[in-house]
């Protein structure tokens, strides 16, 4: 069955979804020994989470980037996720979907959230034909992020080490093993309609 074009795929539960970030290690080592960010975390930019691993490596090089050697795996609620979704606006205008560009722009300075969607990689960090979702985060979905939605934080820059060397190794049967289990995430038609750009 082929892939649509776009579609959030996740590793989910009935009511989490994970999504990954990058940081420096001043930020995201005691993000995760302690559940949650830390003061030096700044709550007035823009912050993108990711629910693809795999876009996550390919954007913070296997957590080789300055200030991206560490990769985390935040657990959010679903309903925090949605509700972003639904506050969203998205990153790029898009004629037919928006009534205009200068609507557009309005929506997007108001939003609390934007989406882009992003051509998702394969093992080598390669572009596949498909693309997935990356959600920036601002103002109050910042705040609710880190004070509501998130439930847990883990440090997974060992395993993007582990996959990689697999990779690099050319053994990408291991590396696939190891790879966070990520399926289609359902989402209703009213929540994504005005994303679909």
């Amino acid at each position: 069955m082929q892939e649509p074009q776009r579609r959030i795929r996740a590793a989910h539960s009935e009511s989490t979804i994970t999504v990954y970030q990058a940081y420096s290690p001043e930020i995201g080592l005691p993000a995760a020994r302690d559940g949650r960010f830390p003061a030096a975390w700044k709550r007035d930019r823009m912050t993108w989470i990711k629910p693809s691993f795999l876009w996550m490596m390919y954007r913070c090089g296997w957590a080789t980037k300055e200030g991206q050697e560490t990769v985390l795996a935040v657990e959010i609620t679903r309903d925090g996720f949605e509700w972003a979704l639904r506050h969203a606006c998205l990153s790029g205008y898009v004629r037919g979907l928006h009534p205009g560009r200068a609507t557009w722009q309005r929506e997007l300075k108001r939003a609390p959230a934007r989406v882009q969607w992003d051509p998702e990689r394969d093992l080598r960090l390669q572009p596949l034909p498909y693309r997935s979702l990356q959600l920036g985060l601002s103002g109050e979905a910042v705040r609710r992020y880190a004070d509501e939605w998130t439930l847990a934080i883990r440090d997974v820059t060992p395993l993007a080490h582990e996959i990689h060397a697999h990779v690099s190794s050319g053994d990408l049967d291991a590396a696939a093993r190891l790879l966070p289990q990520e399926r289609p995430y359902a989402v209703g038609d009213e929540v994504l309609a005005h994303l679909r750009g």
